[in-house]
């Protein structure tokens, strides 16, 4: 599996078990320039910008450090880009969410307000 199939496929799990837990999912893979969010959903009130890091295994799986400030300020404009083109209400989270696929087992780590962006 390439690197762009096993983000493909991480990205439909994770959209799967946000579905199974409540979410609705809003938007996938949106882009705003060059800029994309992998997935943007709904939790209650919250508008939900999920990052998705899909690894074979948990080396750099460390979901503090998968999304650096860099990427979390882009994460930021694209969510506010979103925000200001949809009309939308409610609060933004940020989340991350990292799976393993090792040896046909699949981890899924989980991390609400993963981060506070910043301009």
């Amino acid at each position: 599996m390439d690197h762009i199939e096993l983000g493909r496929t991480g990205e439909e799990f994770a959209a799967r078990y946000l579905e199974k837990r409540g979410y609705r999912i809003l938007e996938h893979n949106w882009r705003w320039g060059r800029e994309e969010i992998d997935i943007i959903a709904r939790d209650g009130d919250f508008i939900v910008i999920v990052e998705v890091k899909t690894r074979h295994s948990n080396r750099f799986a460390d979901p503090g450090t998968c999304v650096n400030p860099k990427k979390q300020r882009i994460l930021a404009r694209a969510a506010q880009a979103y925000i200001r083109y949809k009309s939308m209400l409610g609060e933004i989270r940020f989340d991350v969410i990292v799976i393993i696929l090792k040896y046909n087992i699949i981890t899924v780590n989980h991390v609400r307000d993963a981060f506070y962006a910043t301009l």
